[in-house]
């Protein structure tokens, strides 16, 4: 399983230790303003999740990331594989991500599948039109070669603009998006975990206002991943109390199969001034 040469949206290299991989961080793997761009939060969950599937061979079933710091390119990001447990089918692991002696993030994770035959979901699918009848949304539209030029983002439901300008917040906190890389690749547990990182978007939808977060985590949990082009992102920003924002996320296929859950939360950071007006139902 050590292909570093499959098509993939993030590929991991190896080395000669089984337990050490290494990710370099070019432009289109971050965000931010130009000269200040870092590393996407999803993106060094993806790595470690390839890291910890390659290195145990058995895919991820959780992961769940703690972000200490920041990664500038052109820095490289090792990613080191520790396995206390391997058992018969599943494995517990965690990554210890660092550029040098900079600890960046910790992931933990479990890995593995049993041979059981029932596949069902309770969770449906919401009703949204599809892709080609929604609007493309330019919000990540910077103009430079960064992570968000690699995908694209259609709005399903909510508010998804930049600048957002002063509108009414939403009753439910929910956002809905279509995504898919606009490079073709197929979607694979580490894409999705990018895609799952979508949920800061959607504090600005929910609010009302110009305003975003810095995540402090990201736990995702993986049902099963089926070919699909396109990916449903249904985002609901849960709360926010204390200057802290809580949301959550379900990743459909095109066809309503749900293949991952997500969850974070995110220090609350405002782009405008002003007092925030909130829709109570």
């Amino acid at each position: 399983m050590h292909d570093t040469m499959s098509p993939s949206f993030l590929n991991v290299t190896a080395t000669h230790n089984p337990h050490r991989w290494f990710l370099p961080l070019q432009d289109n793997l971050c965000v931010g303003p130009p000269g200040k761009l870092f590393m996407f939060g999803g993106v060094g969950l993806a790595a470690a999740i390839k890291a910890m599937e390659q290195t145990c061979e058995r895919p991820v079933v959780w992961a769940t990331a703690q972000y200490l710091s920041f990664a500038r390119p052109p820095s490289i990001l090792d990613l080191d594989v520790w396995v206390p447990t391997h058992g018969k089918h599943t494995s517990q692991a965690r990554v210890i991500a660092h550029v040098g002696d900079k600890e960046i993030l910790t992931v933990n994770a479990a890995l593995g599948s049993r041979p059981d035959p029932l596949d069902q979901q309770w969770v449906k699918a919401p009703a949204v039109p599809k892709p080609e009848d929604c609007d493309a949304s330019d919000r990540w539209n910077s103009g430079q070669p960064d992570l968000h030029s690699r995908l694209e983002v259609r709005v399903a439901r909510g508010r998804h603009e930049r600048p957002l300008g002063r509108r009414q917040g939403s009753d439910d906190g929910q956002l809905i998006l279509w995504s898919r890389s606009r490079e073709g690749q197929p979607v694979d547990a580490g894409l999705l975990a990018i895609m799952a990182d979508h949920v800061p978007s959607g504090i600005a939808s929910a609010l009302g206002r110009n305003a975003g977060g810095n995540s402090l985590d990201n736990t995702i949990r993986f049902l099963r991943i089926v070919p699909t082009q396109w990916v449903l992102c249904d985002i609901t920003i849960t709360g926010l109390s204390g200057g802290v924002v809580h949301g959550d996320i379900r990743l459909f296929a095109e066809d309503g199969r749900l293949m991952a859950t997500a969850g974070q939360s995110m220090i609350l950071r405002y782009h405008d001034e002003g007092p925030v007006r909130i829709r109570i139902r």
